[in-house]
Parts: C-alpha cells; structure tokens; sequence
C-alpha cells in the first residue's frame, strides 16, 4: 500500500493544481475513484459530467445518479449525440473515436466556461488494449490524471475500497454498442433491444454477461462458471431474448471475455475509408 500511497498523492498533486474539473463520469471503476479524489481536492470546482444518450444502458444512468447523489458531488447529465454521427452508425473499427469526439465536443465548452480541464478515467492498463478513443482525447487535449500518476486497475479498485466506494468490485460495463459485431448498424433501436437482452439475462441470476449483437444472432456471454447453468436455461434465454428482437441465440462456450469482438480485429488492417 506504500507505492499506492505515493500515487494517490501524485494524483491529489496533479488534481490540485488544476483550476478545475469536468470529469467524465460513466459510474464506472475509475471514473467513480477519479471525481472521488477530485471532489475531495478540488470540492465543487470538480464537476461530474454523465453523458447519457441510447448507448448507455438504463441502469448505469441510474447508478452514476445514485452515486453522485450519495457521495455530494457536483453532477451534471447531458446528451451527446453519437449514435446520430454516420461515422459512428456504421461501426467500423474506428467507432470509440467519434464516440470520444462527440463526448469532447460537448464537454470542452462546458470546462471552458468554468475554466477547467475535461479528465478522463482512463488507467495505465487501458494504454495496452485497442482504444481509439485515446486519439480523440488526444485531439482535444483530454487528460488522463490516473495515468499520469502510473495507477492500474488493481490499484484504483483497492484504494476505492479503502475510500469505501461501492464501485470497487464493480465489473467492466462498456457503452451497449461494444456488444455489436463490427460492421453491424449501430441504431436507437438495436441499442434498447441489447439493453433488454442484458437485462432479461441478468434477470436470471447472471451477474457478468454480455449478449453480443451480430444482426439476427444473439450471442450470450457468461462467466465460464456459469456456462452450465446457462445452457440449462437454454430455453427460457432463447424465449427471453427472441421476445426482444432476435431471430437466433447461442451460448458462447469460451465463455465471457471483455473485448471479445476485437478478437476479431487482430487480423485486419484498418482501410482509409475507415478512418475517413
């Protein structure tokens, strides 16, 4: 816990010396620990920006509220617009940075008027994964506070236990258009029908899962512990999930793994039209 002590104070250090924050605050891990710190250092000159629009899933708006309102921070919720971006619907491997660039561009004018910085929760681990939004953050002069004061994942959730943060444990829940295959049309419409995949599912007793979208064809994904009980569920998952929209649903034998779509992307090049 000494070399975590080192890096909280690092991060209170760079946090301090800003005249203000707007945090981009999902409810998740780190964006959770990050407005935590931030709101201790820097009081109501940190502002907690939730972004809602349909590829946030119903109960992750409902969750950042209920944590910004528990904890007194200050927090706004605005709309942002991607999924009406063609650059976005259309789901190429590029999606996350026209994600992050709607993102900045609604938040950048809202830390300009309080005079503060847009800060991302992104950490040091998240450097070695695919994320093209870090180029949008790039583009915008986004920072990354956790990852200037060298905190990984494993960190962030042992210091946001000792803070008594109930986001600690809380599992990866990425935006509902990580769950479409590239290439499927990411819309309004697909978006709700994942959101009530995922929550029948959950229903059920699943805690970590995701259905996965390629078109017609659900793909369920639990922990692999899970998978048994899963196919013994097979008929009320099929009947769940096809009252929803889907034609086909399977259980994914390999079991839950986060980022499994870009499993796909390690064998393609990206086309220039791609990052047109």
């Amino acid at each position: 816990m000494i070399g975590n002590s080192r890096k909280l104070a690092r991060l209170e250090g760079l946090l301090g010396d800003l005249g203000g924050a707007v945090v981009a605050y999902s409810g998740g891990v780190d964006s959770s620990f990050l407005m935590a710190v931030g709101h201790e250092v820097l009081g109501d000159r940190a502002l907690a920006v939730t972004a809602v629009s349909p590829s946030m899933a119903t109960r992750e708006i409902a969750g950042a509220r209920e944590l910004a309102d528990g904890r007194g921070w200050n927090h706004m919720v605005v709309g942002t617009h991607e999924v009406g971006r063609e650059e976005y619907a259309r789901n190429s491997a590029d999606r996350c940075y026209w994600c992050k660039t709607e993102l900045f561009e609604v938040l950048g004018p809202l830390a300009e008027r309080r005079s503060a910085e847009v800060l991302v929760g992104t950490n040091l681990d998240d450097l070695g994964d695919y994320r093209p939004g870090s180029r949008a953050a790039d583009e915008h002069m986004v920072r990354a506070p956790l990852v200037e004061a060298g905190l990984t994942k494993s960190e962030i959730r042992q210091m946001s236990a000792a803070m008594g943060l109930p986001t600690a444990d809380k599992p990866a829940s990425p935006c509902l258009a990580s769950r479409f295959a590239y290439g499927v049309r990411v819309t309004p419409e697909g978006l709700r029908r994942v959101d009530r995949a995922e929550e029948f599912v959950r229903s059920l007793g699943f805690e970590v899962l995701r259905v996965r979208d390629h078109g017609d064809l659900a793909r369920v994904e639990v922990e692999p512990a899970d998978i048994e009980r899963a196919s013994l569920l097979a008929d009320k998952i099929t009947a769940g999930l096809t009252d929803v929209g889907y034609r086909y649903v399977t259980l994914d034998l390999a079991g839950f793994r986060s980022g499994s779509l870009n499993e796909a992307l390690l064998d393609i090049r990206m086309r220039p039209e791609d990052l047109a």
